[in-house]
């Protein structure tokens, strides 16, 4: 039974990747066809990282009030009716009004099931989970792409993952009685009274070692994101790569994630969190070296940004399955909630500052803050483990 609900789980990780890529993969088509700017791109993923924000911070309360199988059956479902929103839209304004329910579900659905794996699975699927998340990432272009190449238009690109969800939602459903562990309805993961009340963030915050593990998140959460979103822009404006083969060299670092994430889950048996993530800080540092180096073959580059790549694998997962040895399992679900939450911000606000840097001052910086982020997370990290 334990296997059946752990492939759910894995599934229900795919489905959180499906969606992501879409809007970018579909915005230089639909935004000509809603008559608005190509960067009002932003604005729908500014209210759907709110809504995601909003709905980890509340990921304890509902959990501990419905249990995590059915926060992750309802959130599926909440993204799956907006996906179908987003698929039935024909305005700008149509798809702001859906972008809140869809962020409103994937923040919900990542908390709880980050928690629920960290609590009662080994760390190697905590790894393999999140690579999960790589591969649906990776198909959710792949639909689009279909949807738009055979005339169908990206609404029905939409339609295609939203119909999934919708198939994802049932199975989940009707698995909820694998998520209920007899004679344990009122436990944590380690056999404990769960507390009656959600922590407040107020509470949250006061934890030892709290406020550092959310910096620990929004610094990696910025790096991965700038590394990805500019790693083009640098390579092409700096390094005088072509641009053709500046973008094929960027999709390598999201390959790195995710192949890395597939290795870590191997590693994990043998090493614990603490160390994957050191290991993981230290190639990052690599990679981030390599590109600070005056050379000028473009298979330098190349090795840098998959080293990078590769080291960011191991140290969202790690951390996040790592949260109820340190914090306690019951409060875990309190303590992953608002690490959600940090990284949404640290998505939201470090890659947009890192354009107006490079705007104002040179793209050459790209090196300098992407190491400015991995110090800081190398720090809030150790002090950590001394909290």
């Amino acid at each position: 039974m334990i296997q059946l609900l752990l492939a759910v789980i894995y599934l229900s990780f795919i489905s959180l990747g499906l969606p992501d890529s879409l809007l970018g993969s579909a915005w230089p088509v639909m935004y000509s066809g809603l008559n608005v700017p190509v960067s009002y791109a932003g604005i729908i993923s500014m209210i759907i990282a709110a809504g995601t924000v909003v709905s980890s911070l509340q990921s304890d309360r509902l959990t501990k009030k419905f249990g995590p199988g059915k926060v992750t059956a309802f959130s599926v479902a909440m993204t799956a009716v907006a996906l179908l929103g987003f698929s039935f839209s024909h305005t700008f304004w149509a798809l702001c009004l859906w972008a809140v329910p869809y962020g409103l579900g994937a923040g919900s659905v990542d908390a709880s099931l980050n928690n629920y794996v960290a609590l009662h699975y080994a760390s190697r699927h905590m790894s393999w989970l999140h690579c999960m998340w790589g591969l649906g990432a990776s198909i959710g272009p792949y639909v689009m792409s279909f949807a738009l190449t055979g005339g169908q238009g990206w609404n029905m690109g939409y339609r295609y993952i939203g119909i999934f969800q919708v198939v994802l939602s049932a199975i989940i459903f009707f698995s909820l009685p694998l998520w209920k562990k007899p004679g344990n309805d009122d436990k944590d993961g380690e056999g404990n009274k769960a507390p009656e009340s959600p922590l407040t963030l107020r509470q949250i915050v006061k934890i030892p070692g709290a406020k550092e593990v959310m910096i620990c998140f929004f610094c990696y959460c910025a790096l991965e994101q700038t590394a990805g979103l500019w790693a083009s822009s640098y390579l092409v404006l700096h390094r005088g790569i072509l641009a053709e083969t500046a973008a094929s060299y960027a999709s390598l670092f999201y390959l790195g994630i995710t192949v890395g994430r597939a290795v870590s889950g191997f590693l994990t048996i043998r090493f614990s969190d603490r160390t994957m993530v050191r290991i993981g800080q230290a190639v990052i540092a690599l990679g981030i070296l390599i590109l600070f180096l005056p050379l000028k073959t473009p298979f330098f580059s190349l090795l840098a940004l998959v080293l990078i790549g590769l080291g960011c694998a191991p140290v969202y997962p790690c951390i996040i399955h790592s949260t109820p040895d340190h914090f306690g399992a019951d409060k875990s679900q309190a303590i992953i909630g608002v690490q959600m939450a940090s990284a949404y911000v640290g998505t939201c606000l470090m890659p947009p500052l890192f354009g107006l840097l490079a705007r104002s001052i040179s793209i050459t910086l790209f090196p300098v803050f992407l190491l400015f982020l991995l110090a800081l997370m190398f720090l809030m990290h150790e002090k950590l483990y001394k909290a």
